[in-house]
């Protein structure tokens, strides 16, 4: 089929704010989500630790990891989407146990992020023009019925997230695909001109426009392997076709899923996965308090779990306090990127936002985090751990300097837009004070974050001037971080550049940069981005946050690395 191209010549980072949890549930809503993450929800921002044990990547327990035993997920979410096209689950949580897609990620408790083979032989092979990937599938890769896996599987399994039906994921390919403007997916009988698979073992992508982090949106959930004959969109996501080495054995809407071994999983096939349990059990609809309690008591089945959720203050506060439960602590150095938006489109004078840049008190944001435990202070846009970011600070907090900038403007009163939960507040009520001290007026504008979202990403930006936002990106690439929150073709129309912030010079930029496919010479374009944009000041950094979850004693290889700043389950263990 042939339809019109995209006007836009970046991908519609399906995402938001901050990176849901576990890949699943509340933080799972879309790239609309992170606003909480993309509604960053409560949970995420009350993040701190309050005297926690503060080891970055810290191991669980120095228990003999060991094949078999059943590990315990538990969680507050009543759903686990399993269906590839309508997932924004992280390559390392929930959906990477049950599907393999061609490229994945290689997170260590040390390492920097990269991106590995997975279904594919290699990270892919680029044409001179950049516009041509072409990958080819490994031998002896089967879905779980021992079907061999061919090209013809990641082409429909990629062609059924344009439709409708199936939503909700991320799509960054539905922009970068040649002439996919318009297109429905396969339900229709029509397919992508611009996949081919000319034999089982290969397929190529002919993309609109250069892209060098191609091999990185491959690795994304859409880009599974999906068998056309066992495909109901109504039941696929409580009944997937696996392709790793786990399978959906039951599924209890709202009570628990059950993950047994895929006999036709190949171990010698896969680099990043140890399978080390015998089935893995999501125990859904928790509460959140006695999930804590029950991991602090760390006795029976509670030994072999950890909870999805990231643990807030109040719940490190009872973790620290019991020295057996701190010592099993897993805390990610900082990672997660809040910030305060400044809406360029109505504080228009670029003198205006550096006062505020220098008047925002950004130790007294890290306090409502519960301190340096909570979250470090943040001076970049790209996320600590990700290649491309490098420190500077054009902006230290300098209250005098602030006030000298604003000397002889008439500043109107600011509109601080934030969601109506606790820890937002507090955010939100931290900035207000130290603007109240440059001598502004701010009010406050709290919202549900449904009523948020549709105001921060839908509206005009006609109703607020600031607003605090939360950012994880939805995979380790600095071209995640800039092109989402910066790029003009973000502004409105569900887009995360919430701040408003138009430049052309800047949307050139963005192109070269995200057509460089050289991985180093990208970073240092990044890095350059990341200041040059900074320079006009359409967004303060604040803090860096730092995630913390609790396993049990006998739950191996658990760390929590600065990205995504969230457990491996890929790798996770339990021991006798």
């Amino acid at each position: 089929m042939s339809s019109t191209r995209p006007t836009t010549t970046q991908p519609a980072s399906t995402r938001h704010p901050e990176t849901r949890p576990a890949g699943h549930g509340r933080f799972a809503v879309s790239r609309r989500g992170l606003l909480a993450g993309a509604g960053v929800s409560g949970l995420a921002l009350a993040l701190a630790a309050c005297g926690a044990n503060s080891r970055s990547a810290a191991t669980a327990t120095a228990a003999t990891a060991s094949a078999g035993g059943t590990l315990y997920v538990l969680s507050t979410d009543t759903d686990i989407n399993w269906d590839p096209a309508k997932s924004q689950s992280l390559a390392i949580t929930s959906l990477g146990l049950v599907h393999r897609r061609l490229t994945t990620w290689d997170i260590t408790a040390d390492g920097v992020p990269a991106v590995v083979p997975d279904l594919a032989t290699d990270t892919g092979t680029i044409s001179e023009d950049g516009l041509t990937w072409t990958y080819t599938l490994k031998e002896g890769i089967t879905l779980e019925d021992g079907t061999p896996i061919t090209s013809a599987h990641i082409k429909y399994g990629l062609e059924r997230s344009f439709a409708s039906a199936l939503s909700g994921g991320l799509g960054y390919h539905k922009t970068l695909l040649a002439d996919a403007e318009g297109y429905a997916g396969p339900y229709d009988g029509e397919h992508l001109d611009s996949i081919e698979t000319p034999d089982e073992r290969t397929i190529i992508f002919h993309l609109d426009h250069p892209y060098g982090d191609w091999p990185w949106i491959v690795s994304l959930p859409a880009f599974a392997p999906v068998p056309e004959d066992s495909d109901d969109p109504a039941t696929y996501a409580q009944a997937p076709v696996a392709s790793g080495p786990y399978r959906v054995e039951s599924y209890q809407q709202g009570n628990s899923v059950t993950l047994a071994r895929n006999e036709n999983w190949s171990a010698a096939t896969d680099e990043v996965r140890t399978a080390l349990p015998e089935q893995i059990v999501f125990s859904l609809g928790q509460d959140e308090d006695t999930v804590s309690q029950r991991l602090i008591a760390d006795s029976g089945d509670d030994q072999n779990a950890f909870s999805a959720q990231l643990l807030t203050a109040s719940k490190l506060a009872q973790v620290s306090a019991d020295d057996a439960a701190s010592a099993r602590l897993a805390t990610s150095d900082p990672g997660p990127l809040l910030y305060l938006a400044i809406n360029t489109e109505r504080i228009t004078d670029p003198e205006v936002r550096q006062a505020i840049a220098y008047a925002v008190d950004k130790t007294a944001v890290q306090r409502t985090l519960g301190g340096e435990l909570g979250a470090g202070i943040a001076t970049t846009y790209i996320t600590p751990g990700i290649p491309g970011q490098e420190d500077y600070d054009l902006y230290p907090t300098d209250l005098e300097q602030a006030k000298s900038l604003l000397e002889g403007k008439d500043v109107p009163e600011l509109v601080l837009l934030s969601q109506n939960n606790e820890a937002r507040l507090a955010i939100s009520e931290a900035v207000q004070q130290s603007l109240t001290e440059l001598g502004l007026k701010v009010t406050i504008d709290p919202q549900s974050s449904d009523a948020y979202t549709e105001r921060a990403t839908q509206g005009d930006g006609s109703t607020y001037d600031l607003t605090v936002v939360s950012w994880n990106p939805d995979y380790p690439s600095a071209n995640a971080n800039i092109q989402p929150l910066y790029a003009s073709s973000e502004i409105g129309q569900g887009g995360y550049n919430i701040s408003r912030y138009s430049d052309p010079e800047v949307d050139q930029l963005i192109t070269e940069a995200s057509q460089e496919s050289d991985p180093e010479a990208a970073a240092t374009k990044w890095a350059a981005l990341d200041r040059r944009i900074a320079e006009d000041v359409p967004a303060v950094p604040l803090v860096n946050r730092r995630n913390s979850f609790l396993p049990g004693s006998k739950v191996t290889g658990f760390f929590v690395a600065p990205f995504p700043a969230y457990p491996n389950y890929l790798v996770l263990g339990v021991s006798e």
